[in-house]
């Protein structure tokens, strides 16, 4: 039995119709993963929206080195908004990210074991749980990136720690490395460039876009020669290099980094809470728990 729940959530995730959505859970035994890609096959719908599995609370943020060459990106969750805008939580994010910075912590482990650089004598873990007693919510530090770089690295934070970017540049100045950080934060590319995108993860795309087409009505060997055409578009969409520039759509980002002389290393775009489920609480329930 598929529960009205999960096709709810494909429908959130798709912008399927309720009934395929159902339809496809039934035949993939309520597999998420699985129903995408057949709707996707089916041409009823596109990639799977992040935006759908978003939900956590809290904050992402980041920090430079002085010198502009050592650069970290965290993320760090809290149970409600509210306390995401509290400054003593705001404080201790940017804390968390000056530490990744200047102490190179292997994981989140090695970091809560570290001595904390604003707090002498205690770990970051220690400082944590003084946080969570004092503010009353669970936090957790959830994951960091940490660029060092010969020429610069830059961020940018969007929505007041919703979107962080951090980006390495080999070549360049702070004035296009903002702008790719901007076309980040904006576009979502998942990979720098082609060479970057897993063979999986392209052959996935190759197979799901060929069905898509033989269930045009095209024959297979027609289907092959669509797909190179529609697997450019597949590249536009996920490669930074490749993507259409925010600022100036008739050139692509390769075009910028080439007229200004600049290269991207690699990059970081963190979005508060993303790929965490959410508890979905039901207001009506707790006022009556209370009540009772």
């Amino acid at each position: 039995m598929i529960s009205a729940s999960l096709v709810k959530e494909l429908r959130e995730k798709t912008g399927a119709g309720m009934m395929d959505c159902k339809k496809v859970l039934t035949e993939t035994d309520g597999d998420m993963d699985k129903a995408i890609d057949l709707l996707r096959e089916r041409g009823i719908a596109k990639a799977a929206k992040k935006s759908g599995r978003v939900a956590a609370e809290g904050l992402v943020d980041a920090y430079i080195s002085e010198d502009g060459k050592v650069g970290a990106v965290v993320e760090v969750n809290s149970e409600t908004d509210f306390v995401a805008k509290n400054e003593e939580f705001k404080e201790f994010v940017a804390s968390v990210a000056k530490q990744v910075v200047e102490k190179n912590p292997k994981d989140v482990e090695d970091l809560l074991a570290q001595e904390s650089i604003d707090n002498p004598g205690k770990t970051v873990k220690e400082v944590l749980v003084e946080k969570i007693a004092k503010i009353g919510e669970n936090l957790t530090i959830r994951r960091f990136k940490r660029f060092q770089s010969d020429c610069l690295v830059e961020k940018y934070i969007h929505g007041e720690g919703k979107i962080a970017v951090l980006v390495n540049m080999s070549k360049g100045d702070k004035d296009v490395a903002k702008d790719v950080c901007m076309q980040i934060a904006a576009a979502r590319p998942e990979f720098l460039d082609e060479a970057s995108v897993p063979e999986d993860r392209l052959a996935k795309e190759k197979e799901i876009l060929k069905i898509q087409t033989m269930n045009e009505g095209k024959p297979e060997a027609i289907a092959e020669k669509i797909v190179q055409g529609r697997i450019r578009k597949f590249f536009e969409e996920v490669c930074l290099v490749d993507q259409p520039f925010v600022k100036n759509p008739d050139i692509k980002v390769s075009q910028l980094l080439k007229e200004k002389n600049a290269e991207v290393v690699e990059f970081a775009r963190f979005e508060k809470g993303e790929g965490i489920e959410k508890k979905e609480e039901n207001f009506a329930e707790e006022v009556m728990k209370q009540l009772k």
